[in-house]
């Protein structure tokens, strides 16, 4: 019960330093609010609102039809373009995408010569280059069988496909970017958390009065453990209440009681981490050097930006070592998916192995350098 008094009340003084912190208050602050819903409200994966031109060298009712056929909000309206213009406007990035159709377009088409149409693309514009030209492929072939009356022959293909979105059935990305923001800033927070708060007893000279106090390094640990792990948590629930579902309109199928529990396992795992990465730093600036190329490779490997199928196999089996990646598995399962622990105990089992191990290096480590 001593060794339990202890660790609350060590993790109440954490509390008493945050919350006189406006500097880390002022980051969750931003975190959890802004940082989440200006990538999700903003970044817009699709084609949207791209610039086109055409240089109609046919002017025939058929060239009219395909300008006419690209619409809002995937396409602004197609400006015409001289074609001694062309190679200067895509040299100046003013389009996105330049279409030429030739002479006698229309009339080798009736004729059966097969004309084809120039699609000039700026590919510097990387977001909406790649799927913009398919979809003005599937746009312009859609147009041109209606207008041979080989429509409905097209449409009798021998096998018919049918596509189903579950979970996000218009294929909104925000939604999807908006859970993924808020799980790299967990992993963001509970590393610098934890880390900074060491840092700052050692620098202050708090921590050598600790050590005068009859305090085991477990219980330190722990203090600052529970204490971060309640602040991110606590933070996490509002933002998805607050920005998420209520600010942005995603609607979330899962328990929120289970993934802030799912949160507080990770957390658990992640904060041990970052007092293991204070253990090695001498000062704080040490600290942000050594959690940057610790932070970057969790984010960007964990499946979140990048399937992790896509990635080499050797990757993917070093990747099922870092607890990010378990998390963001178990998110989406859980939010969108409205999984329960029946489905996800393994990536549960995982992420509660990984957290025991880190937290027993840290540990390790923290002791060895109280002793030093």
């Amino acid at each position: 019960m001593h060794k339990l008094s202890h660790i609350l009340r060590l993790g109440l003084k954490e509390l008493t330093s945050l919350r006189h912190d406006s500097v880390l208050l002022l980051f969750l602050f931003y975190a959890f609010t802004v940082a989440i819903y200006m990538p999700a409200a903003g970044s817009i994966i699709g084609v949207h609102n791209a610039s086109v031109a055409i240089v109609d060298e046919d002017h025939s009712a058929l060239s009219r039809k395909l300008a006419q056929s690209l619409l809002p909000p995937e396409f602004q309206a197609p400006q015409a373009l001289p074609y001694d213009q062309l190679d200067q406007s895509m040299d100046s990035g003013k389009y996105t995408f330049v279409i030429n159709v030739p002479v006698n377009f229309q009339a080798d088409l009736l004729a059966g010569r097969e004309p084809s149409v120039q699609v000039n693309v700026d590919a510097t514009a990387m977001s909406q280059a790649f799927m913009g030209a398919g979809y003005i492929g599937r746009i312009f072939q859609r147009e041109l069988l209606n207008y041979t009356g080989q429509a409905d022959a097209a449409a009798k293909t021998p096998v018919l496909i049918s596509n189903r979105a579950l979970f996000n059935p218009n294929l909104e990305g925000g939604w999807f970017l908006a859970v993924i923001q808020i799980v790299n800033n967990i992993t963001i927070l509970a590393i610098v958390l934890t880390g900074t708060a060491l840092l700052r007893e050692r620098e202050h000279g708090t921590l050598d009065h600790l050590l005068v106090l009859p305090l085991t390094a477990l219980e330190i640990m722990l203090a600052k453990i529970w204490s971060n792990m309640l602040v991110v948590v606590l933070c996490t629930w509002i933002s998805l209440e607050v920005v998420v579902k209520w600010a942005l309109g995603v609607p979330l199928a899962g328990s929120l009681t289970l993934f802030l529990l799912v949160t507080a396992l990770y957390l658990f795992a992640s904060t041990a981490l970052g007092i293991f990465l204070a253990t090695l730093a001498r000062s704080t600036p040490q600290f942000g050097l050594l959690a940057i190329p610790v932070i970057i490779p969790m984010l960007l490997l964990s499946g979140g930006s990048t399937p992790l199928d896509s990635m080499p196999q050797w990757l993917q089996w070093v990747m099922q070592c870092s607890p990010s990646t378990h998390f963001v598995s178990l998110s989406a399962a859980i939010l969108f998916r409205d999984a329960g622990v029946n489905v996800v105990w393994p990536d549960l089992l995982a992420l509660a192995a990984i957290g025991l191990v880190f937290f027993a290096i840290a540990l390790a480590r923290f002791r060895k350098s109280l002793a030093s």
